[in-house]
């Protein structure tokens, strides 16, 4: 089992950017394939970004595709979420996952919601026009 925590959201202007964390404790942190999904206000919870075991994979939403950056450190066992160019319509709560994908990880795996099996509680993240 993994636990996962989310710091770095908050207040930005448009245009501004953010790197939120996600704090992973329990089992090895390099067993675990992490995604980053949002949830706007009113709306279900989306994908936003995903990497593999090593970090040697990563996949990304249409939507943030060349503004936001996921990386990990498995060693601090760490994940972070870069976040440049932000807009409004990026205004959601941010939540990491994880999974150890024993079946393999794939882009279409990592990209569903349903195949992580822990979640962090979530950080705010406000975009202001």
């Amino acid at each position: 089992q993994v636990q996962l925590v989310e710091s770095g959201g908050g207040l930005v202007q448009t245009g501004g950017s953010l790197r939120l964390s996600c704090a992973a404790s329990g089992r090895t942190f390099s067993g675990y394939g992490l995604g980053w999904f949002r949830q706007p206000p009113g709306k279900e919870r989306e994908f936003i970004a995903s990497i593999s075991w090593g970090g040697g994979r990563t996949y990304y939403a249409d939507s943030v595709k060349g503004r936001f950056t996921v990386f990990r450190d498995n060693a601090k066992s760490m994940a972070y979420l870069q976040m440049s160019s932000l807009k409004p319509e990026d205004t959601a709560v941010y939540y990491c996952a994880a999974d150890r994908f024993l079946a393999g990880w794939t882009t279409e795996k990592s990209g569903t919601p349903h195949e992580y099996g822990y979640w962090g509680q979530g950080t705010q993240v406000t975009v202001s026009s």
